[in-house]
């Protein structure tokens, strides 16, 4: 069972609580992400359960009729065994797939697989599939040249990996300089759908300020337990998604949110002592 402090964050340890999560931000205009937790396996049976577990899952996805997409880390399904293991299970999950898949970015030692499958699969699903790049990274702006030419999505986010300084910029105020630049790019040259990943209210509405002047299609995607106000105050008049963990591996992850950043302790804190 989920303790209250870490329940803000986590909307359940079933696919069937994960579901229903989806099912009531559907009627409030929110869609969802569906993201099962487990990360850097080890074991190939481990990472062959969890890719069936998404296979599962959009199965349900579609059999609800549900707004909702999914999204796997790599390193979930077999990267950190081999790249053809990882492969195999993303070939799985997206040929079983009718809804959106995206590929989740870990570190930098991952980046060119990752996006060596997702351009494969992208193009046979003619832009089924997204992608994660993090803004911190120095190499980010070659890898949006590269992308831009692909169909699928791109989701930006800041990054949340601790990435040596000779490959990433590690200083906030430039991190945000080069996100406002890469969403720029962005919104002139891609044609298939951008994914501002921030809570950043400052990104949000540089974002639709290059909404309205270039008129590219985007999205707002923020995690759960996270500016949820916002997320159903901007739903009005944007395209909104919650990422959405679940699972039974909860402890990690609530334990990365908070180490992110106190000020995701003292929400949950807040929200136990407000039930």
């Amino acid at each position: 069972m989920i303790p209250p402090i870490a329940n803000n964050f986590v909307a359940g340890e079933t696919p069937e609580e994960a579901l229903d999560h989806v099912s009531a931000l559907n009627d409030r205009g929110v869609k969802g992400i569906l993201n099962l937790l487990g990360e850097h396996y080890e074991k190939r049976e481990n990472a062959d359960a969890d890719a069936d577990a998404y296979v599962d899952l959009v199965n349900e996805i579609g059999a609800r009729d549900l707004d909702a997409c999914i999204s796997i880390k790599p390193s979930q399904i077999g990267l950190e065994i081999s790249d053809a293991a990882f492969a195999e299970n993303l070939a799985r999950i997206v040929d079983a797939a009718d809804c959106f898949v995206w590929i989740d970015m870990e570190d930098h030692p991952t980046t060119d697989v990752t996006l060596d499958n997702f351009e494969r699969h992208a193009t046979a699903t003619d832009g089924n599939v997204g992608v994660c790049v993090q803004a911190n990274l120095k190499r980010t702006g070659d890898d949006l040249e590269r992308l831009a030419a692909l169909p699928g999505k791109v989701r930006l986010v800041k990054g949340a990996y601790d990435e040596p300084a000779n490959i990433a910029y590690r200083e906030k105020s430039k991190v945000d300089e080069v996100y406002k630049q890469y969403l720029s790019f962005m919104f002139e040259e891609f044609d298939d759908g951008i994914a501002v990943g921030s809570h950043d209210p400052e990104m949000i509405e540089y974002a639709t300020e290059l909404h309205d002047e270039h008129g590219t299609p985007f999205e707002i995607q923020m995690l759960t337990g996270v500016r949820e106000d916002a997320q159903f105050e901007l739903a009005a008049d944007y395209e909104v998604y919650q990422y959405i963990p679940y699972g039974n591996k909860w402890f990690s992850y609530f334990y990365r949110r908070v180490r992110e950043r106190k000020e995701n302790l003292l929400f949950a804190l807040r929200a136990v002592v407000g039930r």
